[in-house]
């Protein structure tokens, strides 16, 4: 029971992460139907960003390290958001009336562009920088469980997190403006609502939960490098798959069960080895059995 409950709050802490992220790629494809790709690279660059920001901020982390490290959150995210919000404008609003194929063409394009942009030695370089640990570590033992601290930060952290997004989907006049346009973009324009807008929100939103996923995803790795979005970026578009992509809360489900499904076989000894697999083919299962997603709805589509 102590290592089925010391693999619980480990899987708990990785699907959190996944959750994050997974909810940047359902909200876009809510809004505009397709899968923005570089949502991935934006979790690197969140990183990056709070890696050159902890420099700067290393008198203020000195003496007040927890609102230090609030304000290296904060910033990165809005950084994130920033970047999010120019993706859309130069590389996806262009295309914005054309085929679904030519926008998600262009979203591997974005991504490939980010990425080896990225690695050139005149940015960030293609070698592998360990994060600060930007809140003091330690190890609680509780029973027979060994807690890190920082997995306990990202649980809270994550569930803060998700409140604020329900709220802001469910309770503000702009998260009405993204229902109405997820479900009839052309409705929504007859009544008034800026769709340029709602979609530019979307993505700086998206992109801005990206960030703090990155954050605690550098927190939990052993370094940060150009490429580190892509594993935890296609494990959270599995998990938006399998809660159902375009359903937030189905994303948030996909992401959790996904972490624990992953720690559980890691933690395991003929199936360590196969926990990569494993996602894999849990996202050639659901969809074959259920392509909705376990929360999604299948919708007929008119020929």
């Amino acid at each position: 029971m102590t290592e089925f409950a010391q693999q619980l709050l480990n899987g708990l802490a990785l699907g959190s992460i996944y959750a994050l992220i997974a909810l940047g790629y359902t909200m876009v494809y809510g809004v505009l139907r397709f899968i923005n790709f570089a949502h991935s690279d934006v979790l690197m660059l969140g990183a990056f960003a709070a890696f050159y920001l902890a420099a700067i901020a290393q008198p203020l982390m000195a003496v007040a390290p927890l609102a230090g490290a609030v304000l290296i959150v904060i910033c990165a995210a809005l950084i994130c958001a920033v970047i999010g919000v120019l993706i859309e404008r130069l590389a996806y609003r262009p295309l914005r009336d054309r085929p679904k194929l030519t926008v998600l063409i262009t979203a591997i394009g974005v991504s490939l562009f980010i990425e080896y942009t990225c690695q050139h030695k005149a940015v960030f370089g293609a070698a592998t920088r360990a994060f600060p640990q930007l809140l003091p570590q330690h190890d609680l033992h509780l029973g027979g469980l060994a807690i890190n601290s920082n997995d306990l930060v990202i649980l809270a952290l994550t569930g803060l997190l998700l409140l604020g997004l329900w709220f802001v989907v469910q309770k503000t006049k702009m998260g009405t403006a993204m229902r109405a346009v997820a479900f009839n973009q052309q409705a929504a324009a007859l009544m008034g609502v800026n769709v340029g807008r709602v979609i530019s929100f979307t993505f700086a939103l998206g992109s801005a939960l990206a960030a703090v996923a990155g954050i605690a995803y550098a927190l939990r790795a052993p370094g940060i490098e150009p490429l580190m979005g892509v594993q935890p970026g296609i494990k959270a578009f599995i998990a938006a798959v399998l809660g159902g992509i375009g359903n937030l809360p189905g994303a948030v489900l996909g992401g959790l069960l996904l972490g624990l499904i992953e720690t559980f076989a890691g933690g395991l000894k003929h199936l360590s080895n196969y926990r990569d697999g494993i996602a894999f083919a849990l996202l050639i299962l659901i969809l074959i059995v259920r392509p909705a997603g376990l929360l999604g709805r299948e919708q007929p589509e008119k020929v």
